[in-house]
């Protein structure tokens, strides 16, 4: 297996974008990452999407996304993994660059969400669970989420109110991107006050589903420095699954797909949790911020909420985290959210994340689909 490199990335403002459509979000994303490698022209596209055909009637988005971007007759598939379909679409990349069937590999992650209404939106969403015994029974994604972190103040002893500083460090960082859709800070007390989305998740817990889409271009690392300036190189790229319904899975409050993932990341790369020096970590709804650290060995069980109530999440703690907002603040465009965290850490590792960069050399960023049925971890490093 050959080694693999960033040497290009792109993105779009999260957002509510009414004046553009799909394709568009795309092209702009890949046209910035062509740009930003030196290219034209790529051997394959990879398109991480998860709702297109629900909420825009389009399928066929590798060869859609193909022809309007102008890369010609190119292998070029769609990806997906519901809401990790972004992070499989990068993985797919990485496994055609490093056993030699592709040189040049365009990944995109693209999600047209705000053209539906809420509750179109929130249904469509829910796919990604198990509809037999999940969905028809009146769940949704934040209804799980509401389920799981009542189990997790109960079972640990924690409040609702020991998960704001995910909230806060979460917008603390947007602010600071230009690419967010919220770049306005938020306050503890803003968060104890916030309404109620499926108690006890409130809007602060909730990352908002929006549009958006980022691009990475991979290659050889061995032809790295052909392309781009400042090439990074992908460690690790690993995928792990678990029960799709929680309900079925052993342990409820234990993401065992990400502890999975997480292990055989650590594995490739040859590190361990304490060689991470941050983690873009799946952050839809903040209980989901304290499994993951739990899970990829960041935190004890049940000290997740600790770990953020320490300072240790933040720019200058232990462990970094949602350094750019996450999809809290960034915004949740989901088949599109897990390229976005690729192209994050690429931005703090080159050393270009402005006001929020942090002195790094290894980053880890992991993508869950559903409620954590699918987790894809990637681990990069210069």
């Amino acid at each position: 297996m050959r080694k693999v490199s960033i040497v290009g990335i792109g993105q779009t403002k999260a957002g509510e974008h009414w004046q553009r459509s799909l394709r568009d979000l795309a092209v702009d994303a890949i046209k910035a990452a062509l740009q930003d490698a030196n290219l034209e022209r790529v051997d394959a596209l990879y398109v991480g999407n998860m709702l297109s055909g629900e909420l825009t009637a389009q399928q066929h988005l590798g060869a859609l996304i193909a022809d309007w971007a102008g890369l010609g007759n190119i292998e070029a598939l769609r990806v997906e993994a519901a809401d990790a379909s972004g992070a499989a679409a990068v993985r797919m990349g990485y496994l055609a660059v490093a056993s030699g069937a592709q040189d040049v590999v365009l990944v995109c992650g693209v999600e047209k969400m705000t053209d539906a209404d809420a509750e179109t939106a929130n249904a469509a969403w829910s796919s990604g669970m198990d509809a037999e015994n999940e969905a028809l029974q009146g769940l949704s994604m934040p209804a799980i989420a509401g389920l799981m972190m009542h189990r997790y103040t109960h079972e640990f002893g924690v409040q609702r109110q020991d998960f704001a500083p995910f909230a806060v460090n979460a917008h603390a960082n947007g602010a600071n991107n230009p690419y967010a859709m919220y770049q306005r800070p938020i306050s503890a007390e803003a968060y104890a006050k916030a309404g109620m989305v499926a108690d006890p998740v409130s809007m602060f817990d909730a990352a908002p589903l929006c549009d958006g889409a980022a691009a990475v271009v991979l290659c050889p690392s061995e032809t790295a420095s052909e392309f781009g300036s400042k090439p990074v190189r992908i460690r690790a790229a690993t995928v792990a699954t678990d029960r799709l319904a929680v309900h079925d899975r052993k342990d409820p409050l234990f993401l065992q797909a990400a502890y999975l993932s997480a292990q055989r990341a650590y594995q490739q790369a040859g590190v361990g949790p304490g060689h991470i020096d941050l983690f873009e970590l799946h952050d839809a709804f903040t209980i989901m911020a304290a499994l993951s650290l739990e899970a990829c060995g960041f935190a004890e069980r049940g000290k997740g909420t600790h770990l953020a109530q320490e300072g240790e999440i933040a720019l200058q703690g232990r462990i970094p985290i949602s350094t750019m907002g996450g999809l809290k603040a960034r915004g949740n465009p989901l088949g599109a959210s897990g390229v976005y965290q690729i192209v994050e850490l690429v931005t703090q590792l080159r050393g270009e994340a402005g006001a929020n960069q942090i002195g790094c050399h290894l980053g880890m960023a992991q993508s869950l689909g559903g409620s954590g049925a699918t987790a894809i971890t990637h681990i990069l490093g210069v």
